[in-house]
């Protein structure tokens, strides 16, 4: 079948809610499907280049992504980079702009690690936006429009063309995402 790389947001991990939700979905629903979450580090180039080695590590077998938040920002990085599919769930886009608030010290979610972000960090982000999407056709992109981090209409505006699902209503967690991933599974194994 194929890998399933799951790409967490900024400061968030292999133990998200969503990410949990994904693996298990998959683990009963599609057990032929590979689930791999790695922590992925806040820096763009450092999280860039172990995703490459993530995925030369799974070798010739199919890849597809999903990616939340900033998960999505390197999601559609891969995406463009390699042609893969992938869902994106709130997904950043050109987050070098809202970047500054980062700067100093930041614990991630779990409270666990201990990240010094400077403005050269600010800059991998910035170098690393695509102005715009070339692979339309390879992306799922699902938002919800009380979103309180990232304003949606940035998403819809810059995935504009792709298959995109806008609903009223929720948060950044992207509520009620378990009801979709049947939907992602259907998406992800379309050829």
């Amino acid at each position: 079948m194929f890998t399933l790389l799951y790409l967490h947001g900024f400061n968030s991990s292999p133990n998200s809610k969503k990410a949990r939700f994904t693996k298990e979905w998959f683990a009963r629903n599609a057990p032929n499907v590979d689930f791999l979450c790695p922590v992925i580090p806040p820096f763009a180039i450092a999280a860039m280049g172990m995703l490459e080695r993530e995925i030369s590590l799974i070798g010739d077998r199919t890849v597809r992504l999903v990616g939340s938040s900033m998960g999505g920002f390197f999601a559609t990085n891969l995406i463009e980079k390699y042609g893969m599919k992938g869902v994106l769930i709130n997904p950043a886009v050109k987050p070098a702009r809202r970047m500054k608030s980062l700067l100093g010290k930041n614990k991630n979610f779990q409270g666990t690690d201990l990240k010094t972000f400077d403005t050269c960090h600010i800059d991998e982000y910035r170098d690393m936006t695509r102005e715009k999407i070339e692979n339309k056709s390879n992306y799922l992109v699902l938002l919800q429009s009380d979103d309180e981090v990232l304003d949606y209409r940035d998403a819809a505006e810059y995935y504009a063309g792709c298959k995109t699902i806008i609903e009223q209503g929720g948060d950044h967690s992207f509520t009620n995402y378990q009801n979709y991933l049947e939907d992602i599974y259907h998406f992800l194994c379309e050829e």
